[in-house]
């Protein structure tokens, strides 16, 4: 009897997970079986001797239900690929998606975006009421003059410094009060200096930070407490607070000596990088949000485009001999994918540009002079999948944002395999990204909109900021005591501002 009990079990266990593969074979069927008159009508190729292709293992079935073994080059594979992703986008991909609750529905069934335990969490909490902040009150020759000068500054990609200023003024975190403040925020608009043709020009910066630094130490008393280290300084240049677009002389610069206690909030983020202190908050670079919202495109159209680029492949300008700009990784991308017919890469910048990253399943984020691009933003903005190559990079708000469930990394090294790297990513991993950035928290945590919003870049500059608190008794210096070496650095920098 006892043995009839334990063969019964057996039987029901082996019948119930029968039951559970054939439920996941159905729904692979469902999302990875494709028809092989789809192909006909998209590559205009006969397959007609087959039946379906299983998109995820790309096994060739016959007529009579086999598995037939076929070889294809590397284009004509990508080719079918696309195709399939195409018709399974058109039939398959989420059309609908609500807000509450941030629930992404697509053929999948729906997944609660705000329920997943991960570093997106984080971009829910508000600020307010887990720090205060003290604005320094500035001579407007440091920060408003220079933006009357060249408004143009509003606009570019280093704008965060105006923006960030003009969200403190009027935030719920500023206190009037110093004594209770847990921060202290200098507002100097270092990257408002740009060239004709709207380049920015960092070499003034080191003598004008240098200046306003002077100034607060001598007219306020907490500066000295702490030699700046209850102080943050937004600081977006190519290379932070080292002060000059080329790595090599950045590095050589190195962070302005009287900023090294500070905590720095910076565009620029690079592992084991001199330029990149321990306790810096990494943020996006500016897009005009309201310049991107204008462009934006229904949300059912289809992503035709797998990959697509617009930039610089070579800088003959400052890189005549070609190598040394985005360490060559740009000029890899040109050279093996150029005539791809996956890859939509140019130098133009078409007036489209926005709409067709809403096309584009994968959109490259190449480093350039600096690992970091307003590409990252846009394809965020926009649902594309960023293709992220720029080793040791280290993206806005890490610590918030699940850069590896939205992104696909791809080494500098790796740039000639793109192509297949890109093309073997499983249909179901894609459509995962895809949601996961379709998550309105997502893109918000990317912009510094006008007015401010909740959850916005400026809450997570926050948000970075209220999490190194309280600070450590160790940042308060002893009467007299003097760390930091207010002559240290090259001789231009010293000089007047």
């Amino acid at each position: 009897m006892r043995i009839g009990r334990w063969v019964f079990a057996v039987i029901l266990c082996i019948a119930f997970c029968s039951r559970i593969e054939a439920f996941k074979f159905h729904r692979t069927q469902q999302t990875e079986r494709i028809s092989v008159e789809i192909l006909d009508k998209h590559l205009g190729l006969d397959f007609s001797d087959f039946l379906w292709v299983h998109f995820g293992s790309f096994s060739w079935y016959d007529k009579a239900g086999f598995d037939v073994k076929l070889r294809f080059d590397s284009e004509m594979r990508a080719r079918i690929l696309f195709s399939c992703w195409r018709y399974l986008e058109i039939q398959f991909v989420g059309k609908q998606i609500v807000e509450n609750g941030y629930c992404i529905g697509d053929a999948f069934g729906c997944i609660s975006v705000a329920g997943l335990r991960s570093a997106g969490d984080v971009l829910e909490d508000d600020p307010v009421g887990r720090l205060k902040v003290f604005v320094y009150e500035l001579p407007s020759k440091y920060n408003k003059k220079i933006l009357q000068k060249d408004p143009r500054c509003l606009t570019h990609m280093f704008a965060a410094e105006i923006f960030m200023h003009r969200f403190l003024l009027s935030s719920a975190v500023r206190t009037f009060n110093p004594e209770e403040a847990d921060w202290f925020y200098t507002p100097v608009y270092t990257t408002c200096d740009l060239t004709a043709n709207g380049l920015p020009l960092p070499f003034k910066s080191p003598r004008m930070m240098r200046s306003a630094i002077q100034l607060i130490s001598s007219n306020w008393p907490y500066w000295n407490r702490t030699e700046g280290a209850d102080h943050f300084f937004i600081v977006p240049h190519d290379f932070g607070a080292c002060f000059h677009y080329q790595e090599e002389k950045a590095i050589e610069r190195g962070i302005l000596p009287l900023l090294q206690r500070a905590t720095l909030v910076q565009t620029f983020g690079q592992r084991n990088h001199v330029c990149l202190n321990d306790g810096s908050i990494i943020i996006p670079p500016y897009a005009p949000p309201q310049k991107m919202q204008a462009h934006l495109i229904p949300p059912t159209t289809p992503r035709s485009i797998f990959v697509y680029f617009r930039g610089l492949f070579y800088d003959v300008g400052n890189d005549p001999e070609g190598g040394y700009y985005a360490r060559g990784a740009r000029a890899s991308v040109w050279e093996n994918f150029k005539d791809n017919p996956l890859f939509d890469i140019s130098t133009e910048h078409p007036t489209t540009y926005y709409e067709d990253m809403q096309r584009a399943i994968f959109c490259l984020c190449p480093l350039g002079w600096a690992p970091w691009s307003p590409r990252l933003v846009e394809a965020v903005v926009f649902g594309c999948i960023p293709v992220i190559i720029a080793d040791d990079i280290v993206l806005p708000f890490a610590d918030a944002i699940p850069w590896e469930d939205i992104g696909v990394f791809v080494a500098e090294k790796d740039v000639p395999k793109l192509d297949t790297i890109l093309t073997s990513i499983p249909i179901d991993e894609i459509l995962r990204k895809q949601r996961l950035l379709a998550n309105p928290s997502m893109k918000q945590a990317m912009l510094f909109p006008q007015p401010a919003q909740p959850r916005d870049a400026f809450h997570q500059i926050l948000n970075g900021l209220a999490r190194q608190l309280p600070h450590d008794k160790s940042v308060y210096l002893k009467p007299g005591e003097k760390i930091l070496n207010w002559t240290a650095g090259p001789a231009s920098d010293l000089k007047p501002w």
